[in-house]
């Protein structure tokens, strides 16, 4: 039995799953952005304003439930 039998057999094999296109890898990009790698820099002050912003969001949103218990 060759190896990559012996790992499709057992479902260890999940390079078949992965798309390596163009389009794949964009799409993954899209679905999990990070930091971006270039632009200029009002595009970093607007990332960073952005990234500030939802950190707040996130803040404002698990400190929410505690005030509506205090009530």
């Amino acid at each position: 039995m060759r190896a990559d039998e012996f790992l499709k057999k057992h479902g260890l094999d999940q390079e078949e799953d992965k798309d390596i296109s163009l389009r794949g890898q964009a799409l993954e990009r899209a679905l999990h952005p990070g930091r971006p790698h270039a632009g200029t820099p009002h595009d970093w002050e607007d990332w960073e304003r952005y990234q500030a912003e939802e950190k707040a969001k996130a803040a404002q949103s698990k400190a929410e439930p505690n005030k509506k218990a205090d009530d």
